[in-house]
């Protein structure tokens, strides 16, 4: 049965400035939300450049920013280079405030980046906590090496800022698999408030618009939003150029964020083997991972999500810099058994990345060696959700009663 909660409202921040999977991890969870409780708004906002170019469910909105890019260095700039990049971050900063009072939300989850880009939603956390919002924060289950982490947190002091604005921290995975705050110094109050919620799955959906899989057997290999992922491309192609026996048919998904000059490039070369066909993105990924016979990626969070929620065979060649946040998950999930994986100058080798790809359809679904493998993060989220807009009603309705 499906709850309803009148003009209850709940806000999303998803920086966005590499790849599509903030966004797609804040939709994925906007809209398992409005399908449990009706009369729920949910906006997201969002730095993604295709943020308009995905679907949304009734109820669920979102609110474009400005643009800015992450380059490999770890730098940024805004996508317009004609505007400065410290005028775009006071544009951000600016709509995230006007978009928080306008919306009055009851809950404000921001993910994974706890001040935002250059801290742009800290004044926004202090705006909505005085005015009672509840502040949660979504962690990916593996943030980045410990290291690195701690030192960007300490530069920041993002650990104390965590401790003052937020009330909940939620891990998008099973503690079991891994902590994202391990080897950090991490205080009783931040950590008393952590919750691992799980994975979150994916589903195909049911909306009635057009099945984007193709007919028959097929590989996916996709690179998510594809800004660093023509180096993956180049090896698969070339590893089909050098092993006539590969002949699996593969459905090769650039990224959308991929440049230009290497797209085209890619595209040219893969024409020529029969095998391969190249498109340059979709919006609906969950339908071509549920399609397909295995899938090769870099393994990025929802990538890995929808290996799980569709069971599908998968070997995974990491990005390495400038996160390790796709090695450290490619090797704990290749340590349980769930995926293959293979280091990046090992899939330079075409024909060991052409053996692996030749064995992947054949190699055992995550769920043959990890029996009680669950995915449980959106109903986690939608139960906690549920309790605290139930709180909120109740809370409202005594306030009502004392005032008539």
């Amino acid at each position: 049965m499906i709850r309803r909660f009148e003009d209850a409202r709940i806000l999303m921040y998803s920086h966005d400035t590499f790849g599509l999977g903030h966004l797609r991890r804040c939709r994925a969870i906007a809209h398992a939300l409005v399908e449990d409780y009706s009369g729920l708004q949910v906006l997201i906002i969002s730095g993604a450049t295709i943020a308009g170019a995905f679907d949304y469910r009734a109820r669920v909105d979102f609110v474009k920013i400005p643009s800015v890019i992450k380059l490999r260095n770890g730098e940024y700039t805004s996508l317009d280079r004609h505007i400065d990049l410290h005028e775009t971050l006071k544009m951000r900063q600016s709509i995230i405030r006007s978009t928080a009072e306008t919306f009055k939300p009851d809950i404000f989850i921001v993910d994974k980046e706890p001040m935002g880009l250059r801290g742009e939603v800290e004044d926004t956390l202090t705006y909505l906590k005085t005015h009672g919002t509840r502040l949660v924060l979504g962690l990916r289950e593996i943030m980045d090496a410990p290291h690195l982490l701690e030192e960007e947190w300490k530069r920041r002091d993002t650990m104390r800022k965590i401790e003052q604005f937020y009330d909940s921290i939620w891990v998008y995975g099973p503690p079991d698999f891994y902590d994202p705050l391990v080897g950090i110094d991490v205080p009783a109050a931040v950590r008393d408030r952590m919750n691992f919620v799980g994975f979150l799955q994916r589903s195909v959906p049911h909306d009635g618009l057009p099945d984007h899989r193709p007919e028959g057997d097929y590989i996916l290999v996709t690179t998510g939003g594809g800004g660093d992922g023509a180096e993956l491309i180049h090896n698969v192609i070339h590893a089909y150029q050098q092993d006539p026996n590969l002949t699996h048919n593969a459905l090769v998904v650039l990224g959308p964020y991929m440049p230009a000059k290497q797209r085209n490039k890619l595209i040219r070369k893969g024409g020529r083997i029969p095998f391969i066909k190249i498109i340059e993105f979709d919006n609906r990924m969950e339908e071509l991972v549920a399609g397909a016979r295995a899938v090769v990626s870099m393994g990025g969070y929802n990538t890995y999500c929808e290996i799980l929620s569709f069971d599908k065979p998968a070997l995974i060649v990491p990005r390495l810099q400038p996160r390790e946040e796709q090695l450290i998950r490619a090797r704990r999930a290749s340590e349980l058994g769930l995926v293959e994986m293979l280091l990046p100058h090992e899939a330079e080798d075409p024909l060991r990345f052409a053996a692996a790809l030749r064995d992947l359809p054949q190699r055992a679904a995550p769920s043959r060696n990890r029996h009680e493998l669950r995915l449980e993060g959106l109903v986690h989220i939608s139960g906690i959700v549920g309790d605290w807009l139930d709180h909120r009603s109740r809370d409202h309705l005594s306030v009502v009663k004392q005032t008539s």
